[in-house]
């Protein structure tokens, strides 16, 4: 089985990638490859199967098609520009974020429906969209068939590259999954341009030492997943069955809601109050406008009790798990 991951140099894409080298099978069926594409290339892992690791432009569909070669089985569609970057540069979220998928879209079609095609099975592709293509707010939880009505640009951007996919589904281009990530925490590394990076910033920089500021208040509400549970969501994604989707290839998996103060919380008694204590408030009425449209939770029982998608840990457990596998990583990576 060959895989190929774009936006494999981010820390989703690697962590998934060290998964897949680790159990060296997906579904049961050993991989035989498996591609890493990034704007930059990715550096190598050791795996039990040979690996590549190409940099390029996810918009451009000759350098997608090459990350794409025949015999892929799966895509995993990681590469994207965050939520605030995408607002603040319209076009290059419409580059990545819209033409990235459309570039996918004919690497797929060129493999099944092309002049050339082999006449292969339509690869999976599992598409990382977003709890950002939704409205409503604070207030809002969600049922399953919730209309997309998102209040952003990056949220627009994934609720069409969904609905783009799911037609190419029904053409028999490819087979997707499009699933509506939580904001997941905790990141490792540094902050990026994410709008709610500072979800990860709160619980992160106090865990080494460093202070960080809250531009929400305590009472905010975030839909929350770990880095863990996404991946395996991704891993489920990547081999289920997907009959029961039918034309609806979009999937709210089952995250977690958590106020700001809950996470703090937790956060206090994992590692002590003076952890807590180096989250200083500072409101950001930009940050808060763009999260604040942003559901904070979702009922998500198709994916439960339908899908099999796993369960999301406690706040406790998540912090624990970025101090079992990031904390350590994320320390030399900053020079701390």
């Amino acid at each position: 089985m060959q895989i190929t991951i774009l936006g494999g140099g981010g820390f989703l894409g690697r962590k998934l990638a060290a998964r897949l080298a680790h159990e060296g099978s997906l579904g049961g069926e050993a991989i035989s490859g498996l591609t890493l594409f990034d704007l930059h290339a990715p550096p190598g892992i050791e795996a039990p199967f040979p690996v590549r690791c190409l940099g390029g432009d996810v918009a451009d569909p000759a350098q997608v098609a090459t990350a794409i070669p025949e015999g892929t089985r799966v895509v995993v569609h990681l590469a994207a520009v965050v939520s605030a970057q995408a607002e603040a540069d319209y076009e290059l979220g419409l580059r990545v974020n819209l033409h990235g998928t459309l570039a996918v879209i004919e690497a797929c079609r060129r493999l099944t429906q092309g002049p050339h095609a082999s006449g292969a099975t339509p690869p999976r592709v599992v598409f990382t969209s977003s709890v950002a293509s939704f409205g409503g707010g604070q207030e809002a939880r969600l049922e399953d068939d919730a209309r997309q009505l998102p209040g952003n640009s990056y949220g627009a951007e994934k609720a069409a590259a969904e609905l783009l996919l799911q037609d190419a589904s029904r053409r028999g281009v490819l087979d997707a999954v499009s699933l509506r990530l939580p904001t997941v925490i905790v990141r490792p590394g540094r902050p990026n341009k994410a709008a709610s990076s500072f979800v990860s910033a709160i619980l992160r920089e106090p865990l080494l030492g460093l202070q960080t500021e809250l531009p929400v208040p305590e009472e905010f509400a975030v839909w929350i997943c770990s880095p863990r549970r996404a991946i395996d969501w991704f891993l489920h994604a990547m081999a289920m069955d997907t009959t029961p989707l039918g034309l609806d290839r979009g999937i709210n998996p089952p995250g977690r809601s958590a106020t700001v103060g809950k996470m703090l919380s937790a956060l206090e008694s994992v590692a002590g109050p003076e952890a807590r204590a180096l989250v200083r408030h500072a409101p950001d009425p930009a940050i808060e406008a763009i999260v604040g449209g942003w559901p904070a939770s979702f009922t998500a029982e198709r994916a439960r009790r339908l899908l099999g998608f796993s369960e999301q840990e406690s706040l406790e457990e998540i912090i624990q798990g970025f101090i079992e596998d990031d904390l350590t990583a994320t320390r030399a990576e900053r020079g701390i």
